[in-house]
């Protein structure tokens, strides 16, 4: 293995780099830099020499142009154990690189500031950075490359473990990581400069699709599946911090996600019950916990083992109800210490700490061959875009029930149906191939009274029995997004029945 006799450092972060320089200089490695890593070096009472010393030319065109030259590409690209590189190395004065620590001017930083115009975001592409790391990681047998302050420990261990040398293993997994640093940064680019002149499309021409892992999963959905996390952000269920209890499953995630979405509907406090994506419970009430109690009472049996999902901070009257019952995961924007100490008796519950993302712009899913993309479902329906279609408009008790049903259909698997009260689900059916059999269904597994109660359905009914089915059970009113050729019968029926029914015009399948 080749020792590291020479070292080109050009920096944006310039974090940790001159303790890092301080340790290579007990090795013998000449350090060549450039313009504001060399001051910082310089400051640091380090020996430095300047790239343009070993170029010959100035840097110019305002920093445009200083490393992208002969005799520092040269001195990156030459392979060592071909003796007509070395030969021309020498004819040409160009000197040997042995390691190239390099990372990028911040465009994504550029990118994210509101107002940032073309000529900023261009002055922030980096050129001749990702030109040194692609060169340094092609020759990674002779050049290792080093692209983040994270790795500067490990290389300096490694360097004394090894009198001044780096394994061809380090140097591969370095490569590596630099390969996946310039092509994401090629991708920032693209995806921000293509949104510049051009009507927004809500579909990109090209799906671009880039995450780190994030979290490897003991498995998938099944035991014999092998999953992972990847994200590319720091908020939402992906992003969530994890406070206690066992390693995050495949499905705890999944379930997570659903609840988390569920009660992110909501202004006042809400509480949401999950179990194989559809929730057993979900309450909007003045307190936390009343909205728990209240959430629980719809399925207490479906309840265990699920995952709960808080729109507010925890706190210790909240984590009380939830230490009664055996609860897989819970996430919350927040806990109180009082909280935790409650939980933390529950080794295993898994806490998650949620920042609440931005929505996100595309809803993507897998399938054989391809990916399908939508926009996200984001509509928020509210009591003036309803149309009253019966002889009989519904009653504010009724109204409120039917807002709180809307919102929660919208996040049960079609075809969906909820019983609901005002602040309360009261009876979920979902996932029928029928929408009577998703009515009967719920009708079926309630545990609370239906006498009173309103009906939500994510799509319109086909036929009146959907509508029929549901006042046997005694329920008031009905909404729901119209559109079916049987509207009128519909309409009859509920009016027949003495029922007070909403069209939204909005459907809200979810498959």
């Amino acid at each position: 293995m080749p020792k590291i006799q020479r070292a080109l450092i050009s920096l944006t972060d310039k974090t940790g780099i001159v303790d890092f320089v301080r340790e290579l200089m007990p090795f013998g490695v000449e350090i060549i830099s450039t313009g504001g890593t060399a001051r910082t070096l310089k400051e640091a009472g380090l020996a430095v020499r300047d790239v343009s010393e070993v170029t010959g030319s100035p840097e110019m065109l305002d920093g445009r142009v200083k490393t992208t030259h002969p005799k520092i590409l040269g001195g990156i690209l030459a392979i060592r154990e071909k003796a007509e590189h070395l030969e021309a190395l020498a004819t040409h004065g160009i000197p040997g690189i042995d390691l190239v620590v390099v990372n990028l001017y911040a465009f994504e930083k550029a990118a994210e500031r509101a107002g940032a115009s073309v000529q900023e975001l261009i002055e922030n592409i980096d050129i001749g950075g990702p030109t040194l790391i692609r060169a340094a990681a092609k020759n990674y047998q002779d050049v290792a490359v080093v692209t983040s302050p994270a790795d500067y420990a490990g290389i300096i261990g490694e360097l004394k473990a090894s009198g001044g040398e780096l394994s061809p293993g380090t140097r591969w997994n370095l490569a590596l990581k630099a390969f996946r640093m310039t092509a994401a940064y090629d991708r920032a680019i693209s995806a921000r400069l293509s949104k510049i002149g051009v009507s927004e499309e809500a579909l990109p021409a090209v799906l671009d699709l880039r995450a780190e892992r994030a979290l490897p999963l003991r498995y998938g959905e099944n035991p014999h599946q092998a999953a992972a996390l990847y994200s590319d952000r720091q908020s939402g269920i992906a992003g969530a911090q994890q406070l206690q209890g066992r390693e995050l499953s495949y499905n705890n995630l999944v379930d997570l996600d659903a609840a988390w979405q569920l009660v992110s509907e909501f202004d006042a406090p809400a509480s949401a019950i999950v179990k194989h994506t559809n929730p057993c419970g979900c309450a909007e009430q003045p307190s936390l916990a009343e909205s728990y109690r209240k959430a629980f009472q719809c399925d207490p049996v479906s309840a265990y083992g699920g995952v709960l999902a808080f729109n507010r901070p925890l706190d210790e009257e909240t984590a009380r109800e939830i230490a009664k019952t055996f609860i897989e995961a819970v996430a919350a924007p927040d806990y109180s210490p009082e909280a935790l100490a409650v939980l933390s008796a529950r080794r295993n519950l898994r806490l998650l700490k949620v920042v609440h993302p931005k929505a996100d712009d595309l809803v993507i899913k897998s399938i054989s061959g391809g990916w399908l993309a939508q926009t996200p479902d984001l509509d928020r329906f509210d009591r003036s875009q309803g149309q009253v279609k019966t002889l009989r408009s519904p009653e504010e008790v009724e109204w409120a029930a039917l807002l709180f049903g809307w919102k929660v259909v919208k996040h049960v698997k079609s075809n969906a149906i909820v019983f609901a009260r005002a602040g309360q689900l009261a009876a979920v059916g979902a996932g029928q191939m029928s929408r009577v059999d998703s009515v009967k269904v719920a009708a079926m597994k309630a545990v609370l009274p239906l006498e009173g109660t309103v009906l939500a359905s994510d799509a319109f009914f086909p036929f009146p029995d959907g509508v029929e089915e549901a006042a046997k059970h005694g329920i008031t009113a009905v909404i729901q997004p119209g559109g079916s050729v049987r509207d009128e019968e519909v309409i009859a029926a509920a009016d027949r029945l003495d029922l007070a029914m909403v069209f939204t015009g909005v459907r809200h399948f979810r498959h």
